[in-house]
């Protein structure tokens, strides 16, 4: 009889990448970034344990959108009052905070349970090209996905 092995939280070892945001497509790498912090590229994944790597993102700032979402894209969220919808423009928010827009578009792409929300901890993101995670000796990855 053939045993099937799970995987279990404890024992899954965790690597660590960073990523240059810098040439990289947004929606493209937060795709490749919500299967590194879920673990979907290991072959030990399991759906109900946390067996994803530490991503950090550094170069948030200069993120590319394709199309036209530099002019027309904008981020909502709500307040909970009434009347409470905020609303706030793509270079505003680049101003404002350059690392959110990475942080929002990894965060819808990965579950909305409990166990998502511990994998965005995993997620490090940075605006410029300096991080503070060098003792953890992250590996440099690349998608390749960059507008040309």
């Amino acid at each position: 009889m053939t045993k099937t092995t799970m995987a279990v939280t404890s024992r899954s070892t965790a690597a660590w990448h960073v990523i240059d945001a810098s040439q990289e497509v947004l929606g493209r790498m937060a795709a490749q970034l919500a299967r590194l912090l879920q673990g979907k590229h290991k072959p030990t994944w399991t759906p109900h344990a946390d067996v994803g790597d530490f991503v950090v993102v550094v170069n948030a700032a200069d993120v590319q959108l394709t199309g036209r979402k530099a002019t027309d894209k904008v981020y909502r969220h709500h307040t909970g009052w009434h009347g409470g919808l905020r609303e706030i423009s793509y270079p505003a928010m680049k101003l404002r905070h350059p690392d959110a827009m990475v942080r929002e578009a990894v965060r819808r792409m990965l579950p909305k349970t409990t166990l998502g929300r511990h994998m965005l901890t995993k997620l490090k993101v940075f605006p410029g090209k300096d991080h503070t995670h060098h003792a953890q000796k992250p590996q440099q990855l690349s998608f390749g996905s960059g507008k040309k």
